[in-house]
């Protein structure tokens, strides 16, 4: 069932499984303020029983990063120029970006586990959009790079975070200053891919990654991704306190005793 349709985005919903794909291979998935806007109304219009979110992209690459026009004086059709966002007082440019983000942050939400089938290429924000999903399947010829630093920029679509604690400061650092290509054996050597399959098997891992996924009871999957979520920011004591409490309320459901 198809519930959005727009701008680029398409979402569509099978169960538990909810598809959100970037249509627009013409433009090789390029990226504009209308997407974002796309993908936000999706996660807001997911229906509550929906467990696994996959992203995928039509067409040779997932997306080639922003358009380009958005930098130019005339800017995209409907949308204000980055140039004209740029003469704007810093409230608002801090508020115009923090509306753009949110197309990149319900993916992690707790309740539900996200998972980008990535080919071809994702470059600067096609790489944070796959970097904002908690699982990456991606085909054989993928191609990340983060390209912001190198047009005098910083990746500020969300990806910052998540690269870290993927690769470590330093590898990110590295692959965000040089801008340089992440290739299909590296990403998957590094812990950036978690998977990478033919091309034409991307969809039907991805199927079978997402079966999987939804084998476990909801609320014990919720309560282990907001462990593992928390861990990074908890020490280790608190960490310990926090599986206990959530064992708790876990054993307490199970024996019918939950609130």
């Amino acid at each position: 069932m198809t519930l959005l349709d727009k701008d680029g985005v398409r979402l569509a919903v099978d169960g538990a499984v909810a598809t959100v794909t970037l249509s627009n291979p013409a433009k090789r998935n390029a990226q504009s303020p209308a997407l974002w806007r796309a993908l936000t109304d999706a996660g807001r219009t997911l229906p509550g029983d929906v467990r696994v979110v996959v992203l995928r992209a039509e067409g040779k690459s997932f997306s080639a990063g922003l358009d380009k026009q958005a930098f130019t004086p005339e800017g995209i059709d409907g949308e204000l120029s980055f140039l004209d966002l740029a003469a704007a007082a810093e409230d608002k440019i801090d508020e115009t970006i923090a509306t753009f983000q949110e197309a990149f942050t319900w993916w992690r939400r707790p309740d539900l586990i996200s998972v980008a089938a990535v080919q071809g290429h994702a470059i600067g924000a096609g790489f944070q959009l796959a970097l904002a999903a908690d699982v990456r399947v991606c085909a054989d010829d993928v191609q990340f790079a983060m390209k912001e630093t190198s047009l005098g920029l910083v990746p500020d679509l969300t990806g910052t975070h998540p690269l870290v604690a993927l690769l470590g400061y330093s590898r990110a650092l590295e692959i965000c200053v040089t801008g340089r290509f992440v290739h299909a054996p590296e990403a998957e050597r590094i812990g950036l891919a978690n998977l990478v399959v033919p091309a034409a098997e991307l969809d039907g891992a991805v199927a079978d990654l997402s079966a999987a996924l939804l084998g476990g009871p909801r609320d014990a999957v919720v309560e282990t991704k907001a462990l593992l979520q928390g861990a990074g920011r908890r020490t280790y004591e608190e960490q310990c306190a926090a599986e206990r409490a959530a064992q708790t309320r876990r054993l307490r459901d199970l024996a019918g005793l939950g609130e």
